[in-house]
């Protein structure tokens, strides 16, 4: 009995690692059985009384303390077991990479480790082994569209042109709509961040209207011109422009890159551009709205400003995106940096369309 009173030390070096293993989420509950263990024992506590508390035997109080002793925290680890794993064959390794790029399962849309492991008779580490080494990865799934503009490699060319030479003399601006803006507001109060408790809120809603939003994207100074309307017309469009004009140096040209929507195009648009010929449009091509630098601005608007939002009303709404847009002109405005040459984006779209034709 002697032995249960053997000495046990920790230095503090050891304790702070043992104490990590047991706040780590990803500890293997038997590492946390074993760390424990030494804890407990460096604290002074017998071998009876660490396996009592631990409910656990004497025999694996022992084992782990002297593991500890002589190998230090790796000591915890389990051994290797011996022999070598079950190496699987070329042919197998096709037949996985086979089903997992041509053959969809008859129980899902895709594969998952254990559909595979089951059809392919293996087990489930082989089969993320096999997936690792080929970097497939058949949980995800990425959304894509590609133009079909006849124009499309002239209207790259040129708004590409504009973002990395900008033209003397002038102002290059970004211009689009973000339409059908909802005011949320939630049929419960929110719950509010605590320690230990994420922000809460109720997943319904009451809608209270919408609003839309034209914003004018300075790329050489990042500072945005907006305007929230109740509709989104070629009127509003018009009203949006005579904006940007009271707003921006008379002695500068303007080139506003747009979309291809029909409001941009009406007579009485062409009309006015005509009597202000500063205005110089350049549309991007259809089914490309990344390549207009003011949606990632939009982005920010909806993440920051919008989506945690509460609105009990459209006037609120529209009080919250001018607030941001104040705020971000004075604090966090940057310039628009592009570093993506045409060439390369024709490129890129042209082995796209050509591999779409090809699964044909």
């Amino acid at each position: 009995m002697a032995r249960t009173h053997e000495k046990f030390e920790l230095t503090a070096e050891d304790r702070q690692a043992l104490e990590a293993l047991l706040r780590s989420p990803k500890t293997a509950q038997s590492l946390v059985l074993r760390a424990r263990i030494v804890l407990l024992s460096g604290a002074g506590q017998t071998v009876e009384e660490v396996g009592a508390s631990l409910g656990t035997s004497t025999r694996a109080v022992y084992k782990w303390r002297n593991r500890f002793n002589t190998e230090g925290l790796d000591g915890l680890n389990d051994l290797p077991r011996s022999g070598q794993p079950k190496k699987l064959s070329a042919a197998k390794i096709k037949e996985v990479l086979t089903f997992t790029v041509e053959r969809i399962p008859r129980e899902a849309t895709q594969w998952s480790v254990r559909l595979m492991a089951k059809a392919a008779g293996i087990t489930t580490w082989q089969v993320r082994q096999i997936w690792e080494a080929s970097d497939l990865k058949p949980h995800r799934l990425k959304t894509f569209k590609i133009s079909n503009d006849p124009e499309f490699a002239e209207k790259v060319v040129d708004v590409v042109g504009l973002y990395m030479n900008p033209p003397d003399n002038a102002l290059v601006l970004s211009v689009d709509e973000k339409t059908q803006i909802q005011a949320l507001d939630r049929t419960q109060p929110m719950l509010p961040l605590r320690p230990g408790q994420i922000e809460r809120r109720t997943h319904d809603y009451k809608r209270h209207g919408t609003t839309s939003l034209y914003a004018a994207f300075d790329i050489l100074t990042g500072k945005v011109i907006g305007r929230t309307t109740k509709q989104h017309r070629a009127k509003e469009f018009l009203d949006f422009l005579r904006q940007i004009d009271r707003s921006t140096p008379k002695e500068l040209d303007l080139h506003l890159i747009l979309d291809n929507s029909s409001t941009h195009k009406t007579p009485d648009v062409q009309k006015w551009l005509t009597a202000h010929p500063r205005f110089i449009l350049h549309f991007t091509p259809t089914s490309a709205s990344w390549l207009n630098a003011v949606e990632g601005w939009f982005s920010q608007l909806e993440r920051q400003a919008i989506y945690r939002g509460v609105f009990t009303s459209v006037g609120e709404l529209r009080d919250e995106i001018h607030r941001f847009i104040k705020v971000h002109n004075a604090e966090t405005a940057k310039p628009f940096k592009w570093s993506k040459s045409a060439a390369v984006i024709i490129d890129s779209v042209e082995r796209a369309k050509k591999q779409i034709n090809e699964q044909d």
